[in-house]
């Protein structure tokens, strides 16, 4: 298989902030189908999938079928029903990697039949494997587990103020953390007396939330010492091996490290990871009172049965009601 880099949509933030090109392999039986098809193919990557790891997961998700049907001689107009299904049935992923393999064949293949390379979608009476959440599986800390673990930081350097205001901007923002270190100097501005945070959350959608003056607080300490003069900067910069900011933005590789290590050090699970932050932060705030509307805002959900995924706040009615049982 040859690969094409396809890149990620064009839009005015800095090389930083935008989607990663994805490379995209032409499987044989793509370009066994001629010409037409192997542009059709780039095209359905490159112009109808926005989201750099939407395009990307689609991309390895199509290759493995296709590479599934080549491997069974197959033709690409000689796909049918029949072997999606049983490419599905037998796929040794979990269930919800299955749904997105499916998601995957039946959005290429929907693209090839409008473009006239396909008479007919394959894929479209194929029905995957049930699959309902009620409930989110990511790690939630308590109130005072977040703030022992903030104020166990090391504030006495530039590194310690960082970490402490990327972690309160995560709790208290309910930002996802591609979001939080896509983040530009001038992406943390005040309007009128108090700081806002911007924040371009998936397909690019730009999202503005007040910041909690908690998390207002930490980003000036931060911003003050960090003396970060340039608007289009990444705002949370990695350090070189003086200590000093990099000018280069953090990545989620890097931040997650940060967070296992810092809550190794403050004695909280393993499990913690980057979107514990989220999760706390709208548990805390519905635990006060907040409702299920608001918290879908400030998350910058679609849906509210996203953020009901976060909430845990039955886990402790839960636990009080089993604990009735009196044997």
């Amino acid at each position: 298989m040859s690969e094409v880099l396809v890149p990620g949509p064009a839009d005015d933030r800095p090389e930083f902030a935008r989607p990663s090109a994805a490379a995209v392999a032409l499987p044989e039986v793509i370009v066994d189908a001629g010409p037409v098809a192997v542009e059709r193919f780039l095209e359905f990557f490159a112009a109808a999938i926005a989201n750099g790891r939407t395009r990307a997961a689609y991309a390895r998700a199509a290759g493995q079928f296709l590479a599934w049907c080549g491997a069974r001689g197959l033709e690409l107009r000689a796909i049918a029903p029949l072997h999606v299904a049983a490419y599905i049935r037998t796929h040794p992923g979990a269930v919800p990697t299955v749904k997105q393999h499916l998601a995957a064949i039946r959005g290429l293949c929907d693209w090839l039949v409008v473009h006239q390379v396909l008479p007919a979608n394959p894929a479209a009476a194929v029905r995957g494997p049930k699959h309902v959440v009620t409930k989110g599986a990511t790690p939630v800390l308590s109130p005072a587990e977040t703030r022992a673990l903030l104020d166990r930081i090391d504030t006495g350097t530039v590194v310690g103020l960082r970490d402490r205001a990327l972690l309160s901007v995560l709790v208290y923002s309910f930002a996802r953390v591609s979001a939080a270190v896509g983040m530009r100097r001038q992406d943390y501005f005040r309007q009128g007396t108090r700081g806002w945070l911007r924040l371009y959350e998936k397909g690019g959608k730009r999202h503005d939330v007040p910041a909690h003056h908690r998390a207002e607080e930490a980003l000036e300490a931060y911003v003050a010492v960090a003396g970060l003069e340039d608007a289009r900067a990444p705002l949370f910069q990695s350090v070189d091996r003086a200590g000093r900011l990099s000018g280069r933005p953090l990545v989620r590789r890097a931040v997650l490290a940060m967070i296992k290590r810092r809550a190794a050090g403050a004695g909280l699970p393993a499990t913690t990871c980057c979107h514990t932050f989220r999760a706390t932060g709208i548990t805390a705030y519905l635990s006060n009172g907040g409702t299920l509307e608001h918290a879908q805002r400030i998350a910058g959900h679609a849906s509210p049965k996203t953020t009901k995924l976060y909430d845990r706040t039955a886990d402790t009615i839960s636990l009080d009601e089993i604990e009735r049982i009196v044997i």
